[in-house]
């Protein structure tokens, strides 16, 4: 019985091992926040929060950059409005913040779709909330 228990916890340790050395890393992430008329700093820091967690779904990549400004992301949230998911899902404008990023890629390609041993750089996620105080979630990446 102690054998069997023993062996089980060994593959326990070595399949978390294995998912977590895949997952997409966040520890070293540089954080940068620019000044906002729009939200505060505190729904910007959730809204990293959130990117930092859906990244880790990104299979060997590493996060090295995370940053938001008003400026650049204006135009996302405008395409998001008009021609993305903003268009049909009811969310208000002022419940959507882009944040920017740039990310590294394993030699395998991360999980097969990005490019081998690339950086990509100014990868936008748009986060949306249903209401001024609700968490803050990924619905959209990309360039």
């Amino acid at each position: 019985m102690k054998k069997t228990i023993l062996s089980l916890c060994s593959i326990i340790i070595l399949v978390s091992i294995v998912l977590y050395s895949q997952s997409g890393k966040t520890n070293n992430v540089e954080v940068s926040v620019e000044e906002s008329t729009k939200f505060s700093e505190e729904e910007i820091n959730e809204a990293v929060v959130a990117v930092k967690r859906k990244f880790r779904e990104f299979q060997g990549c590493e996060l090295t950059d995370l940053w938001y400004s008003e400026k650049k992301p204006n135009e996302f949230v405008e395409g998001y409005m008009k021609y993305g998911k903003g268009s049909t899902n009811g969310i208000k404008e002022e419940n959507v913040i882009v944040l920017l990023s740039n990310f590294d890629v394993n030699s395998k390609g991360g999980d097969g779709s990005f490019e081998p041993n690339s950086t990509y750089s100014d990868w936008n996620w748009i986060l949306v909330r249903d209401h001024d105080s609700g968490k803050w979630r990924v619905d959209d990446w990309g360039y």
